[in-house]
């Protein structure tokens, strides 16, 4: 877990984003359901068309983005969407390599582990709690109240909102102790309901992400095991994470898990703040181009087919 406080390179040589104005009906939204109306007039959006070359293989893809001044957390759906795309190319690269991912619906031996959240999907997951029925709302916050209970009984509460609130990136090798810690507790994301995510299509990025191609088995402990992850070329919560950073001048945090919602409270004002639909998406394509250029790298392979 972490975030990199500051990234180095381009690479613009080997990704376009071609932009053009299209008109739809259709909003981004983190509603758990929608009703489209037939609005007399249609909203306006900027069609950015993606192509981009990563270790895994070729992207290409479209982005619709609101041509108005729109919260930080309407790019949030997209941003998630253009990473899935890129973890398919991960998955298919390694299915051709004979390694399957091996992670099947009920199995929740992950979320027993520290996920962080980049302020922009914390927000996004207070505006998707908030619109749920309110039975189903109190439900998930008795089981929030609980997890932070027992977090503060273990001594862990106060330390995660020493990381949410901190000033400054949270080196690594600080943050390693809270994170095995907390999973030293095995103690189950408060969102997790008979080992289901209770809230699936509203999960943090981080929990997206962690795919493994070894046997399900070892994923009982990720500390002593040798657990095999799926490769990711952009962490797209630290991209978002960066993203919040550079529209709002102040430094990459991370936001655990169990304290979300309570952060996101806390700093409702800064989430109502709207930026230019295309500019942040500008931005954070910029941070994605930078962190593929930082993969190949490390990959020892070439960006170029």
């Amino acid at each position: 877990m972490g975030i990199p406080s500051a990234l180095c390179g381009q690479a613009r040589g080997r990704a376009t984003a071609r932009r053009r104005t299209v008109t739809a009906v259709l909003q981004l939204t983190n509603r758990w359901r929608v009703f489209y109306d037939a609005a007399m007039t249609a909203p306006s959006l900027e069609r950015f068309d993606i192509a981009v070359n990563t270790p895994a293989g070729r992207l290409t893809t479209v982005l619709d983005v609101p041509t108005g001044f729109v919260p930080i957390t309407s790019i949030v759906p997209l941003t998630r969407r253009l990473g899935e795309e890129l973890l398919k190319l991960e998955e298919q690269q390694s299915r051709n390599a004979g390694q399957a991912v091996s992670c099947r619906m009920g199995c929740a031996a992950c979320c027993r582990m520290l996920v962080p959240l980049s302020p922009p999907e914390a927000f996004s997951l207070l505006d998707y709690v908030e619109q749920l029925p309110n039975e189903r709302r109190s439900a998930l916050e008795r089981s929030l109240d609980a997890s932070k209970a027992t977090l503060a009984e273990h001594g862990l509460l106060h330390r995660l909102h020493a990381v949410a609130d901190a000033d400054h990136p949270v080196p690594d090798e600080e943050l390693e102790p809270l994170n095995r810690a907390y999973y030293a507790l095995r103690h189950p994301c408060p969102f997790l309901e008979q080992e289901m995510c209770s809230i699936y299509e509203a999960r943090p990025a981080a929990c997206r992400e962690l795919l493994v191609t070894s046997p399900a088995p070892l994923c009982d402990n990720f500390v002593e095991n040798p657990v095999e992850p799926l490769p990711v070329s952009v962490r797209i919560g630290t991209v978002l994470g960066l993203l919040w950073a550079a529209v709002t001048g102040g430094a990459p945090r991370l936001i655990p898990l169990p304290i979300a919602l309570d952060w996101a409270r806390q700093h409702r004002a800064a989430a109502g703040r709207r930026w230019a639909g295309s500019h942040l998406v500008d931005r954070m394509l910029d941070s994605m181009w930078r962190m593929l250029t930082q993969e190949f790298e490390r990959r020892g392979q070439s960006p170029t087919p």
